[in-house]
């Protein structure tokens, strides 16, 4: 699948605190167009997504400080945010992971690591 430049000018967010996934997303995302916004953990995500109001986001579910269901559940809570599609990101690819983030409002699921195609593929189908 040829798909550089395919997703111009989307805002994704990646929220993870391992800097290899952060850069290995940030590196197939450019390649797709993509504009890409970073951060290492729920509150300096917070920040950032008021700032730069991103299309997609992209988060890990274990992280110190303010995890992923605890960041997902106040996005989705927020009126001005709740819209954003949510993608939970975790190395385990449990059935109560899956169920958990349900709950707290995620729009899917992509089990770590992703190769560019998976990474792909779920934005396509959150942003259709």
């Amino acid at each position: 699948m040829n798909s550089t430049g395919a997703l111009k000018g989307i805002k994704v967010m990646i929220i993870d605190d391992s800097r290899t996934i952060r850069r290995s997303a940030e590196i197939f995302l450019k390649s797709f167009g993509c504009e890409v916004i970073l951060a290492e953990d729920g509150f300096e995500a917070m920040s950032k997504i008021v700032d730069n109001h991103p299309n997609i986001i992209f988060i890990d579910i274990t992280m110190p400080r303010l995890n992923g269901y605890q960041a997902c559940m106040l996005i989705k809570k927020n009126a001005i945010y709740q819209s954003i599609p949510v993608i939970m990101l975790s190395s385990k690819d449990g059935l109560f992971d899956k169920a958990r983030g349900r709950i707290v409002g995620s729009d899917n699921y992509l089990t770590k690591p992703f190769t560019a195609d998976g990474l792909f593929s779920i934005i396509r189908k959150a942003l259709d």
